[in-house]
């Protein structure tokens, strides 16, 4: 008896699971709630267990809370100057640095001179690792949403997040609380796989 209710409870807890690998959605409205230090623990922890092809952890993780965020929209300005953006594009950079009450930048750390991991491979597991990141924020009821863009190139964001010469930010993950009471964003329904497999027998 106890190892059928062991059994069931472990359905229960995968069907839970699957919900959110099949729904999950990015959501650019938040709450004013970050992640406590221990939450944000877990997502790093969840992030260490991205495939990762000669355990190189090829990535760093800077977390900017609601007291750095002058530090960030500094950083995004100068990177709308650098890169000549036009005024909707500056504004949207300047807008970044409020819209939620954390930031976590993600920097993939590319040795260059691996003989055996090229740098695709690097920055693919740097990938991987924000995405489990992703999910371990949503497991906890965290809205989640990764952007990128030229700002993520400018100088002074680099130096900020002590980006070496050969090293690439590969984008900003902006975590909060849900906007709304009800909890995460999820997708209605999963998507339709057709299309996009192929079977070899």
């Amino acid at each position: 008896m106890l190892f059928l209710m062991q059994f069931l409870h472990k359905v229960q807890q995968t069907m839970e699971i699957l919900d959110l690998l099949h729904r999950r959605r990015s959501n650019k409205k938040f709450g004013e709630i970050a992640p406590s230090a221990e939450q944000v623990e877990n997502m790093i922890k969840a992030a260490l267990r991205a495939p990762d092809h000669g355990k190189m952890k090829p990535y760093h993780f800077v977390v900017i809370e609601k007291s750095g965020m002058s530090k960030l929209r500094e950083c995004l300005a100068a990177a709308a100057v650098e890169f000549n953006m036009d005024e909707k594009n500056a504004a949207k950079a300047d807008k970044l640095s409020s819209q939620a009450p954390m930031v976590i930048g993600i920097v993939a750390k590319i040795d260059h001179e691996s003989p055996k991991v090229p740098a695709w491979e690097q920055i693919v597991s740097a990938g991987c690792a924000t995405y489990a990141m992703q999910l371990a924020a949503n497991a906890q009821g965290f809205e989640t949403v990764w952007i990128s863009k030229k700002w993520v190139d400018g100088t002074l964001l680099r130096e900020t997040f002590g980006c070496r010469v050969g090293d690439k930010v590969i984008g900003l993950l902006l975590v909060g609380s849900p906007k709304e009471d009800e909890g995460i964003s999820l997708a209605r329904e999963a998507e339709a796989t057709e299309g996009f497999v192929s079977v070899i027998r």
